[in-house]
């Protein structure tokens, strides 16, 4: 008898071949040609990076099979398979087998931590008005560079019009650009994903423009490009993406945010949009945002300017001169009352962005503040995750 086994799978109706996952995935599983990105089984080893990279869900699909999909047969898909009836074989009975296949397809999506849900009360986005076969021409408005000229790396603050086409977007989602050129084999390069660092009404309200927060990369296409931009230039966008990671509109809502460098643009726009939409009225808002030193921590003026009665600021620094490292963690710890009483409230929604080195960190110091308080935080977390009020999101 054939043994039944799990096989990640891409569904082709809904992939929009932004290659995130391609690039994401260490080992080479996930190739593409010019119809389908796909898996292979021969190569995945349900690690599962590339989950939460994908702007779709597209990634998020998985079949119980006897003999796994070859690289060559999901290249000819236009649509996924449905589910096939196993062979069935010795004494092996029909519910067996459908517990095996139910205990396959668990641990497939266990194995990826549980996806978050959009909070109930968010905006439901628009993803994917433009794809890579036909992005959109933005202008480029403005170009400023937001850390110190001796600061580790530069990072910058980009605002992009659409002039009279529409870019309908949430906080919390993320466009693509693609930088011009091609690649070493000759190919077009693909797009690379930004988070949106402005409201929903935009930089300025009512003028159909963005903003992105971007550092400059070593050796990096895409990044170096954005960095160069000048006032005028035209930009080729895809997006909107990203339908998880979104501010709630609940006025009631406390939000936690959680960010280490860039991973500050989509609460930059969290903030913006409470200033403009309710002020000091609602629910709290905390942030924790870490940096090597203030000059190298994007917005740390206009942060600094932000009332406490909107925002209460938490900037940690982890390389000033005569003073021990701090990382987010560590003032998390220290604030530990604050973090504890807001986990503890059903309002609370938890936010984490940055490099993904800070999640263990940042896990760890929200385990040791909930088993303080004789809570565990692995069944908070779930719970919150499944109530759509936690969201990581790392690179």
């Amino acid at each position: 008898m054939s043994t039944a086994q799990k096989q990640h799978l891409i569904d082709p109706e809904i992939c929009i071949r932004c290659y995130t996952c391609e690039m994401t995935c260490a080992i080479e599983a996930i190739t593409h040609d010019d119809a389908n990105v796909v898996v292979d089984a021969e190569k995945c080893n349900f690690c599962m990076d590339c989950i939460p990279v994908c702007p779709t869900g597209s990634i998020d699909e998985w079949r119980v099979v006897n003999t796994p999909y070859s690289v060559e047969e999901q290249f000819g898909w236009e649509e996924l398979p449905e589910q096939e009836e196993l062979e069935q074989g010795g004494d092996t009975g029909l519910e067996a087998m459908d517990a095996a296949v139910a205990a396959l397809l668990a641990e497939a999506h266990e194995g990826a931590g549980g996806r978050s849900k959009a909070p109930a009360s968010a905006t439901k986005p628009s993803v994917n008005t433009y794809t890579a076969a036909k992005p959109v021409v933005a202008r480029v408005q403005g170009n400023y560079r937001l850390t110190g000229e001796g600061a580790d790396g530069d990072v910058r603050h980009i605002i992009l019009d659409f002039g009279g086409h529409p870019m309908p977007v949430l906080e919390g989602q993320s466009i693509g650009v693609i930088p011009p050129g091609v690649d070493g084999d000759g190919k077009p390069h693909l797009p690379r994903l930004y988070s949106i660092s402005s409201p929903r009404d935009g930089e300025r309200p009512g003028y159909n423009n963005l903003s992105l927060t971007v550092k400059r990369e070593d050796q990096g296409v895409c990044s170096n490009y954005v960095c160069d931009l000048k006032l005028g230039d035209e930009v080729q966008v895809t997006g909107p993406f990203g339908a998880t990671f979104l501010m709630p509109n609940d006025p009631e809502a406390r939000i936690l945010m959680i960010c280490t460098g860039t991973g500050s643009a989509p609460f930059r726009a969290f903030t913006m949009h409470r200033q403009r939409s309710r002020g000091s009225a609602g629910g709290d808002m905390v942030l924790f945002f870490g940096a090597r030193t203030p000059d190298s921590l994007p917005y740390f003026g206009p942060l600094g300017k932000v009332p406490d009665s909107i925002l209460k600021k938490h900037m940690v620094f982890s390389r000033l001169e005569g003073e021990d490292k701090e990382y987010v963690q560590d003032r998390m710890m220290a604030k530990q009352e604050v973090v504890s009483e807001m986990i503890a409230d059903p309002k609370t929604h938890i936010f984490i962005c940055g490099l993904r080195g800070m999640e263990v960190g940042v896990d760890q110091a929200l385990s040791n503040i909930a088993e303080s308080a004789g809570v565990s935080w692995s069944a908070t977390r779930d719970s919150m995750r499944e109530d759509g009020r936690y969201h990581v999101e790392t690179y």
